[in-house]
């Protein structure tokens, strides 16, 4: 795979740079979502603070997530690449998934470990296998990693894959930090929003807003930033949102001034209880049906939901409200999945994606 990388962003040098001694992660100059030591959402909301996480974690009732939730399509083997006008998404499990299009294969946010915490013996447990065996896993040649919380950002699995398969790693800025701490010959390229990423001659990725916030620990808060991306092949458009609260639309609507219609979005639509403490940094299934439609996707893929428990709803609980969701907008339930580990969507042909 040839790469070639071409920030839309000058680089981050000179006398427009300003230090800061509190950010381990990131130097780099004061813009519209970076104040000079921390990164924040532009006109949106700040993560909830300690108070707020107390009240949620000793005074709210969480729904019992079962010990294992069955997948019937556990230990898919996924063909070694798609070419033409293909497109294939093999969900893996939470939001990993292995996007083959253009006869490149992508991976987002891998995550193989058992627990997504800080600790190998403590914190929010896998409840279903990978739905692709590592050791099953074709070429991988790029891994798109959209920020740094434990389900997003997963060393380990960084590790495995940079020794079986070495990607090239697309990350939001600062992350790269973290990740070559732990795996320093990882090849790792950030960028901020607006940044793109040539890859070879027909693809390009583009990281774009969302409103989310990023955390490894309790001092390093919005240290690194958090981004969507926007895949651009000769196959179409996609779409895809590692977290996001709904945050009236805004974002759905400016990817679709940018970009026109998507061939496929792929959104998250779990770990949204309580709506008191979760509604700024994680949409609903109901919120993720409207984004769709707001930003013009034939076709979308729901992902966070039915692996790791991280917060208060069942877990069949997201695809159960993503059909009432759709019943209500009058939706084909074929365009909008919830798929469960090691499930294929070949993704239909765009009517609206400029193909």
């Amino acid at each position: 795979m040839e790469e070639i990388h071409d920030r839309s962003v000058p680089p981050l040098t000179g006398r427009h740079t300003r230090k800061s001694r509190h950010n381990k992660y990131y130097q780099g100059p004061i813009s519209d979502h970076f104040d000079g030591s921390v990164f924040f959402n532009p006109g949106g909301t700040a993560p909830n603070g300690l108070a707020d996480l107390l009240k949620w974690q000793f005074g709210e009732k969480k729904n019992r997530w079962p010990g294992h939730f069955e997948s019937p399509f556990h230990n898919t083997a996924p063909d070694a690449r798609v070419d033409g006008d293909g497109l294939r998404v093999t969900m893996v499990g939470h939001a990993t998934m292995l996007i083959q299009v253009a006869g490149l294969n992508i991976l987002t946010d891998p995550v193989w470990s058992q627990r997504v915490s800080p600790l190998s013996f403590v914190g929010p447990k896998r409840v279903n296998p990978p739905g692709v065996a590592f050791d099953r896993l074709p070429d991988i040649d790029l891994v798109l990693l959209t920020h740094n919380h434990y389900d997003h950002l997963d060393i380990e699995t960084l590790k495995r894959l940079h020794k079986h398969h070495d990607p090239l790693v697309i990350t939001p800025l600062g992350n790269d930090r973290i990740i070559q701490a732990s795996v320093p010959c990882m090849r790792v390229e950030t960028g901020d929003w607006g940044s793109h990423f040539a890859i070879g001659p027909s693809v390009t990725i583009h990281m774009e807003p969302c409103h989310h916030w990023s955390a490894r620990g309790s001092r390093d808060r919005r240290m690194a930033l958090w981004a969507a991306f926007v895949i651009e092949t000769p196959a179409g458009k996609i779409y895809h949102i590692g977290d996001t609260g709904f945050n009236a639309g805004h974002h759905y609507r400016s990817v679709y001034d940018k970009y026109g219609g998507f061939r496929l979005a792929i959104l998250p639509i779990g770990a949204y209880e309580p709506r008191w403490f979760m509604k700024d940094h994680h949409q609903t299934p109901q919120e993720a049906v409207e984004g769709m439609e707001l930003c013009a996707a034939d076709h979308a893929i729901g992902h966070h939901w039915g692996t790791f428990q991280l917060t208060n709803e069942g877990v069949d609980a997201p695809p159960s409200a993503l059909e009432t969701a759709l019943q209500q907008r009058d939706i084909d339930p074929q365009r909008f999945r919830a798929l469960r580990p090691g499930e294929t969507f070949d993704v239909p042909i765009s009517t609206t994606d400029g193909e």
